[in-house]
């Protein structure tokens, strides 16, 4: 392992989209979604320990979550959980973590990663991590992982590349899109060289601070301002100095389409963002007849394609559905057909007009 190859797992959202089961006050990356007996934030840590030094794993997170992520993570340095102090999406959240890990170590090579996404196949899925970091080693360059995708899914980024290899199994990115419709994601998929954005990204510090001075200087120079301040006593008042001057951009928006030294490796493993119930039911084992079930009392008759998600000791009898999420909390029950899980986001605003916050 490197002393200076460092990770910062983001770890600040809400997953609306995995409501009833993802709440603002537990959201998705602290939930055990696929019932394998650990969270998906735990899942993501073990596998940079493999990669990391545990005190180069660093956790951006919103300061409600701390406390949950100390219990989840008992093997992380306290001092390596940092507090957003508001919701500034990406940017924001990686210029922050670039900031203090450069005044820490100039040397430092970073990989900033979701905590809520699927990677089945760890080993494939570090050796791609090494050759990213191997490659930003030695140029300038910023790095994204790609999926070859395997159907048009419209849920996802996608990333178009140039034909030839700018290193072995390294791409330069020719184009970024976000979410095409079904038609335009299958003309991405017959033409070969696009691949879907996994959002794992790698690069030297130095390199992103740069690349922020230059396509967000808004967000850099908030940063710049207090830099002297990471690290220190003095580095939480600084940003809640810093916070409320921040864009609210993403760092695709806000840099890596901007950019003109942006490369993607392809990669092979198996993946999924975990975006909402329909992808847990395609990561999970089923039964004969397609059902994936998370409870121990659940008895399904003349069912199929459902994905069932409920608590141990309730017992739960389904008949003659097919197509449907069930999901079961202590406070809350979803029947939802497959087809219309865009629309939860939707339901859940419903909820909060006609029931206020109680139930988010």
């Amino acid at each position: 392992m490197n002393k200076h190859h460092y990770v910062a797992i983001m770890a600040g959202g809400i997953g609306s989209r995995f409501w009833p089961m993802s709440r603002t006050n537990y959201p998705k990356q602290f939930l055990d979604i696929l019932g394998t007996g650990k969270t998906l934030i735990q899942q993501t840590f073990d596998r940079y320990t493999k990669l990391i030094p545990k005190e180069n794993i660093f956790v951006i997170t919103s300061e409600e979550y701390v406390g949950i992520v100390k219990k989840q993570l008992a093997d992380i340095p306290e001092e390596n959980i940092i507090a957003e102090p508001s919701r500034k999406n990406t940017a924001a959240c990686i210029a922050y973590i670039a900031f203090k890990l450069y005044q820490k170590d100039h040397k430092a090579l970073m990989i900033a990663a979701p905590s809520d996404h699927l990677i089945i196949d760890t080993e494939e899925f570090l050796t791609t991590a090494k050759r990213a970091f191997d490659f930003v080693d030695h140029i300038n360059a910023l790095v994204t992982i790609g999926i070859k995708p395997s159907y048009p899914n419209t849920g996802y980024g996608y990333i178009q590349h140039d034909a030839g290899e700018a290193a072995p199994d390294v791409y330069k990115v020719k184009t970024f899109t976000e979410k095409p419709n079904l038609d335009l994601a299958k003309a991405f998929i017959a033409s070969g060289d696009f691949l879907w954005n996994a959002g794992i990204f790698t690069w030297k510090v130095k390199n992103i601070l740069a690349a922020f001075e230059k396509h967000l200087p808004e967000v850099y120079e908030v940063f710049a301002a207090e830099k002297d301040h990471f690290n220190t006593k003095k580095e939480r008042a600084a940003v809640e100095r810093i916070y409320p001057q921040c864009t609210n951009i993403s760092i695709d928006f806000g840099v890596m389409e901007k950019a003109d030294n942006v490369y993607v490796i392809p990669a092979s493993f198996s993946w999924s963002d975990l975006g909402t119930w329909h992808s847990a039911w395609e990561n999970m084992e089923k039964d004969y007849w397609s059902n994936a079930v998370v409870g121990k009392k659940v008895m399904v008759m003349d069912a199929k394609n459902c994905m069932v998600h409920v608590p141990d000791n309730k017992l739960v009898l389904l008949q003659g559905l097919e197509d449907y999420i069930i999901v079961d909390t202590k406070d809350v029950l979803l029947i939802c057909k497959m087809e219309k899980e865009q629309e939860i986001r939707e339901y859940v605003a419903e909820v909060k007009r006609n029931m206020g916050d109680k139930f988010l």
